[in-house]
């Protein structure tokens, strides 16, 4: 790109960023965080034509991001290189890994009616938040963070509770991936060496992978990481349904298995469930910087619609069979369930799925930092020395604290539950809920635009954000009862050798 078409395109971002701010309420920018709600985009101001053509704004969007600045020349790292079928691949992946080998014995605590209409609501809950998130995206281009979100709407308090929030989960799910991991190579190696030196190597194979600058970069990762964990569940799921009996099943005389239509799991037991199966869907809070790195954000939705019916459907097919066919005996992880030899073939067959997910979460995370403190400065979007020091800083500081977390709670189930209600709910239920009601409510408080679409849309979001509170709340305390439980009773403790695979 020429110097002189890259001063135009500047001139007019300036000229179209002027016009849009008179249209904006309180839009001040705040300098200090690199961040202004002077670039969203408002609806009811279009008398204030900007004096640019639309194809010229589309240009100025497609060479000076609103996140990452300049984009496309010839010193720049271009973060926007994305398509949507790529975006589809590693939302999937986002979901499908941890969550889908708790589903299964999600079920059997629930029992099969309640398990499925739990999960088949959050499927429809989380398909609305994370369509939301593209719409969000539109309207507010500047955002790059569920924090960058929550500033734009309640200001600094906003910022830094999702701010905490995002990062914390983001982290969390890369530390249950390490016990995952740790898991995997115990089931392979018939516990080989101590669980605490499996979740070190786990942790040293993902830094230089996560470390990658751009979510481009992990393109060929994530392919084979998808197809790898799916493979590894359908060995399992076929080899449940044709086999003689689950693995945790007594060996010999009759089996017994039992299918329950409705459980009778404990208040602590049935939220720690209800927590794992929202668990599947709960990796909303890492979409939106997906949304941000791709060519075109307007086709985010496009990639939600697909990706979020594929998983649907993955997750039923998965839960039923194993469950029906297991019964009171499946594993968790659902890995474990068809016996020893099926179990290391499918961990074996899993394992770069299992990386990925630590992979791509430790990298979402430190670029969550990374972002938020070289935001506006040259070196952000430019390979200099300080933006290579730091970026390697953030990855490596979000990798320490994650390996410090899969080796204090050792336990699959719980972590998992755990980071699910804590923030799984909050961030990929009640921030979607909020948004949409933060752009809606000048609509909604004026009666001449107050239609009944409005009217469900606000009330339906407001339900969200109850059923949200409640599972946060029964969940984080389900979740803590399961961990102390495990602990009591397996003897567990932090750094500890033991087999969580169930191979010794």
């Amino acid at each position: 790109m020429s110097a002189s078409s890259s001063t135009s395109l500047r001139e007019k971002l300036s000229r179209s960023n002027s016009v849009a701010s008179t249209a904006v309420q309180s839009n001040k920018p705040d300098v200090k965080d690199g961040f202004s709600r002077s670039s969203s985009v408002q609806a009811g101001k279009k008398d204030e034509a900007p004096e640019v053509t639309q194809g010229q704004l589309d240009a100025i969007e497609e060479e000076v991001d609103g996140v990452f600045g300049q984009q496309g020349g010839a010193d720049t790292i271009d973060y926007r290189s994305v398509g949507w079928v790529w975006t589809s691949i590693i939302l999937m992946k986002l979901q499908i890994g941890l969550g889908v080998l708790n589903i299964p014995s999600a079920l059997g605590t629930l029992g099969l009616v309640p398990g499925l209409i739990i999960l088949v609501l959050f499927a429809l809950l989380t398909g609305w938040t994370d369509f939301y998130i593209g719409t969000f995206k539109l309207l507010h281009p500047q955002v790059y963070s569920l924090a960058d979100c929550g500033r734009l709407m309640y200001g600094r308090a906003g910022s830094v509770v999702f701010g905490i929030a995002t990062w914390m989960y983001m982290a969390m799910v890369t530390g249950s991936a390490f016990i995952g991991i740790s898991t995997a190579f115990n089931a392979i190696t018939l516990h080989g060496a101590c669980t605490a030196v499996w979740v070190m190597v786990a942790a040293v194979v993902t830094y230089p992978l996560a470390s990658l600058p751009k979510i481009a970069d992990l393109k060929a990762l994530g392919w084979v990481a998808l197809v790898s964990i799916v493979t590894a569940v359908m060995m399992v799921v076929i080899a449940v349904a044709v086999g003689d009996r689950p693995a945790l099943a007594p060996q010999v005389g009759p089996a017994n298995i039992e299918v329950k239509a409705f459980g009778d799991p404990t208040f602590a037991q049935a939220m720690n469930a209800v927590a794992n199966l929202l668990l599947a869907f709960a990796g909303t809070p890492a979409y939106l910087p997906v949304a941000c790195e791709m060519k075109k954000p307007s086709d985010f939705r496009k990639a939600v619609i697909f990706s979020q019916t594929v998983m649907t459907g993955f997750y039923i097919l998965v839960g039923v069979v194993t469950y029906y066919y297991a019964g009171q005996y499946v594993a968790s992880p659902a890995l474990g369930t068809a016996g020893v030899l099926i179990k290391r073939i499918a961990y074996g067959i899993a394992l770069p799925g299992l990386f990925f997910t630590a992979i791509i979460y430790n990298h979402l995370a430190a670029k969550f930092i990374f972002v938020r403190v070289l935001r506006g400065s040259h070196h952000l979007n430019h390979p200099t020395r300080t933006h290579w020091a730091y970026w390697l800083g953030c990855t490596a500081v979000c990798l320490l604290f994650s390996y410090v977390v899969a080796e204090a709670i050792p336990v699959f189930s719980g972590l998992v539950g755990l980071v699910s209600a804590l923030f799984g709910t909050m961030m990929a239920l009640h921030a979607e809920a909020l948004m949409y009601l933060y752009d809606t409510w000048a609509r909604f408080t004026d009666k001449a635009r107050r239609t009944p679409l409005i009217w469900f849309g606000v009330l339906a979001n407001v339900g969200i954000l109850l059923i949200a509170s409640i599972v946060m709340v029964g969940g984080t305390y389900g979740s803590v009862l399961n961990i102390r439980d495990d602990y009591s009773a397996n003897g567990g403790r932090p750094w500890s050798c033991a087999d969580n695979s169930g191979s010794t």
